[in-house]
């Protein structure tokens, strides 16, 4: 009698068998696979639309099976919002890299984050451009050598690197912040967990979420890819330290508006008085 065999491995039903357009070694190929199996396990396939901006992630498209919308380069938190006021039982993630977020669509981001926006971030760093030639990003270190700061970035003219999770932990719209890696078995767990919490958190009505992967980019860093995981945990690890940098419900609020009143509870403007019987306050 022939045994029955078990699949323990597959690829996830939202990521599309086609072959990307990713360098060897870069970590976007592993996140894209994260983000597809969340989708999966939470069934939302039918009801996600992810949203694809200019850079590496451009033709996120082709790879993922749900229904997908190319956006403006930076433009991706705004088209999110468009999407999930328009289909608000929908699920709407945005798949960004750093320039891409941090740079051109920076406004973008913090407004959509401030608003408590209903949608879901993922935000690749790997401190430089990527698609485009490997120019200095608002993530670059400083001294990090790049196309554009050949002698390293020189934080008295260029400044210093944006650390988006510390910036946008201070917003009230937003609900679950999270920094993670993938540069080992344990930490792609990790990622995964907080990738799936993230949009989570979206289908429970929360708010804003955002996780951060802390990735590599070989080529324009003119490494190996086993030499640029190296290089990442050395140099930006420290500088972007992985964690959770806000959870509404870890801090025991329903979701980030319960949170953001209680922080406004001593403003009268904030918590009006209610009104009498008579109409007067």
């Amino acid at each position: 009698m022939a045994k029955e065999s078990t699949v323990v491995f597959e690829r996830p039903h939202a990521l599309l068998p086609v072959v990307t357009n990713y360098c060897p070694g870069c970590s976007h190929g592993i996140v894209n696979r994260l983000v597809a199996e969340a989708i999966d396990e939470l069934g939302v396939e039918g009801e996600t639309v992810g949203i694809a901006p200019v850079g590496c992630s451009v033709m996120a498209y082709d790879f993922f099976g749900c229904d997908m919308i190319e956006a403006a380069h930076g433009r991706a938190p705004a088209v999110a919002t468009a999407v999930k006021r328009a289909l608000p039982d929908g699920v709407v993630f945005a798949y960004q890299g750093d320039g891409d977020l941090a740079s051109i669509g920076m406004a973008e981001t913090i407004h959509a984050a401030t608003r408590g926006e209903h949608i879901t971030v993922i935000f690749i760093n790997n401190a430089i451009y990527g698609m485009t030639g490997g120019q200095m990003a608002p993530t670059s270190l400083p001294n990090q050598v790049t196309q554009t700061s050949p002698y390293g970035r020189d934080v008295t003219t260029a400044g210093y690197p944006i650390r988006v999770c510390e910036l946008l932990s201070s917003l009230d719209g937003v609900a679950y912040l999270e920094r993670v890696t993938v540069d080992s078995p344990k930490n792609v767990r990790k990622a995964k967990k907080a990738i799936k919490k993230a949009f989570q958190y979206q289908v429970d009505g929360i708010g804003y979420t955002l996780v951060e992967v802390v990735a590599t980019c070989p080529t324009n860093w003119g490494l190996t890819p086993q030499d640029s995981f190296a290089w990442m945990r050395e140099n930006m690890l420290p500088y972007y330290p992985l964690g959770v940098y806000k959870d509404v419900v870890a801090d025991g609020f329903a979701n980030a508006a319960e949170a953001a009143a209680a922080r406004a509870a001593d403003c009268p403007i904030a918590n009006p008085a209610p009104a009498t019987e008579g109409g007067a306050r």
